[in-house]
């Protein structure tokens, strides 16, 4: 859960048109994609619907784990699911609304009136309203939300309208990323994807850099800023721009997830793409054979691959790659996900009464506060509910005991959740070893979300489609089609007109 400021971007949500369907060249070997999480399931759909065959080469994917979906996954409390990674989707993530729309997939809305708290270690300097109880009627929930952007608009000023403008531009640059394949080229690198959406620069400088050049203020950056940014990346606002920036839209309003959980998704495409899953088989080794890659499993088997696609981040994982490849150093941010049944202990946040602790506390970039947020996620009744924290640490059952007056379930996630963001940025090559060995999740050092992942996978599926191409006919195939999201809507306006 994260704060909703109160200035919407409506979206009118189309679909894109599957693109007429090239063959891939006949292969002796299989199609190899290290990592099911979404970067690793999107790159599997976008290769099958970009080609009409495989030529008898299997599409195989290598899981190290149990399950399908990477960081994207629930846990259960008290009876319940609730989402333990990734767990909200902007409703600009054209991708992920287009993969649940095939694969039939019920979303669910995000609340936009959550109760916000900001608190320094000692007290909430800032609060929202309290929600209106359920059943308000609609004249009440308008005057409520009217309330809370004027106690916004007291504290923050026009530093609110600076921020959104500033998150608004990025992601109208963002948006070139859906364009029709005649006028969005297919990219080598992520330099390359970024110089052409005119989001690099963003990568070279920190957000808070960024925010005082567009005017905010500094008790903005301080409080507001800096909550959203440890909220959703764990990070202050001395993460690199873009981050910073796609941090930001993660606040807005209109945000959406899969009913059941968003791994979903990464299982549907899978499923679609009728790969050949290997669960808790992870690749211990990729060697270079010549003309394909031999990868070798933890269970001891071997698979000769003609292209390999690594879908999942490197800094992490142990693969061997023979020859050598060479790729800048990155830090992983590790994520504390701690989910407690219990009840708050309303001394500890200095208040007299756990009715009177927000619904969703996020925090200052201070040393002594151990937590960045917590958030409500069901209330069973005003003494028993189930809460998500998350923190940069473990929080032991000493200091769970001083934040919760009772505490019924704990359970402890520790994710590897995204890159340490420090500009400038470096990128590892998309094109690791410049044959066939692609690395997808080099995007993550722009920017890390379950849309971003898929924008790199299209890239990567359509480079691969491209240079097996050229490197078996020796000629560069027509593009396939793929409609704009502009051209669909604009299409979709003319029918409409035409009915009318």
């Amino acid at each position: 859960m994260v704060p909703r400021p109160l200035f919407l971007s409506p979206l009118l949500l189309v679909l894109v048109l599957v693109p007429a369907a090239l063959p891939l060249p006949r292969a002796s070997a299989d199609i190899c994609i290290v990592g099911a999480g979404i970067s690793g399931a999107s790159t599997a759909f976008f290769l099958t619907n970009y080609s009409t065959s495989l030529h008898g080469a299997q599409l195989r994917v290598f899981e190290r784990h149990h399950r399908v979906g990477g960081r994207l996954a629930t846990v259960a409390v008290a009876g319940d699911r609730f989402e333990a990674g990734g767990s909200i989707i902007h409703p600009r993530n054209l991708h992920a609304r287009r993969f649940a729309d095939l694969l039939g997939l019920a979303v669910k809305a995000g609340g936009d009136d959550d109760w916000l708290g900001i608190w320094d270690g000692k007290s909430f300097v800032f609060q929202t309203l309290r929600p209106l109880p359920p059943g308000s009627s609609w004249w009440r929930r308008k005057l409520h939300g009217l309330l809370n952007s004027l106690l916004l608009l007291r504290r923050y000023g026009l530093s609110l309208l600076k921020m959104d403008k500033f998150v608004q531009e990025m992601l109208q640059r963002f948006m070139l990323f859906y364009n029709g394949f005649e006028s969005r080229p297919v990219f080598a690198t992520v330099e390359d994807m970024l110089k052409w959406t005119g989001l690099y620069g963003l990568t070279r400088r920190t957000l808070e850099e960024e925010l005082l050049d567009a005017g905010l203020n500094s008790r903005t950056i301080a409080e507001l800023v800096t909550v959203i940014t440890r909220i959703n990346y764990g990070q202050s606002m001395r993460i690199s721009g873009l981050a910073g920036a796609v941090s930001l839209a993660g606040s807005e309003s209109g945000l959406w997830a899969v009913k059941g959980g968003n791994w979903q998704l990464a299982d549907g495409l899978l499923k679609t793409s009728n790969a050949t899953l290997h669960l808790q088989e992870g690749i211990d080794s990729i060697t270079d054979a010549g003309d394909y890659y031999v990868l070798r499993s933890n269970t001891g088997s071997e698979y000769n691959c003609t292209v390999t696609v690594v879908a999942t981040p490197l800094d992490e994982v142990n693969i061997t790659f023979s020859p050598p490849i060479s790729i800048p150093p990155r830090k992983m941010q590790h994520t504390h996900a701690t989910f407690v049944r219990g009840l708050l202990n309303p001394g500890y946040f200095g208040l007299n009464s756990a009715s009177d602790i927000p619904e969703l506390i996020g925090t200052l970039e201070l040393p002594d506060i151990p937590f960045s947020c917590i958030s409500v996620l069901k209330r069973y009744s005003k003494d028993d509910m189930t809460y998500k924290m998350f923190s940069r640490a473990k929080l032991d059952d000493g200091l769970l005991d001083q934040i919760f007056s009772t505490r019924k379930e704990t359970i402890r996630i520790n994710w590897a959740a995204y890159p340490h963001y420090e500009a400038p940025e470096e990128f590892a090559p998309i094109l690791l070893d410049g044959k066939q060995l692609y690395y997808v999740n080099t995007f993550e050092s722009a920017a890390s979300a379950m849309e971003t992942g898929a924008v790199s996978a299209e890239n990567v599926a359509r480079l691969i489609i491209s240079r097996l191409s050229l490197t078996e006919r020796g000629v560069e195939p027509p593009a396939p089609h793929i409609k704009s999201f502009t051209e669909e809507e604009e299409e979709g306006s003319r029918r409409r007109h035409v009915d009318l």
